[in-house]
């Protein structure tokens, strides 16, 4: 699976969720949704701790200059 950005990934999750509770595909096809799915949420929940991290970087950076005016 290629890596996507993080909104692309949480638009794919969605339609993903929508087929799966359509439930019209095939066993064989929902087990690959759900994989693709829990694929998703892991790459997903690395972007935000990511993300997570580089705005705590910024805080520190930028928060203690804001103090000294």
């Amino acid at each position: 699976m290629e890596k996507k950005n993080f909104e692309a990934s949480m638009k794919r999750l969605n339609e993903i969720v929508t087929a799966l509770e359509k439930n019209e595909s095939s066993l064989e096809q929902s087990i690959s949704l759900f994989e693709e799915g829990l694929a998703l949420v892991k790459e997903c929940d690395l972007q935000l701790k990511g993300f997570e991290q580089k705005v705590q970087e910024l805080m520190k950076t930028y928060g203690n200059s804001s103090n000294a005016e």
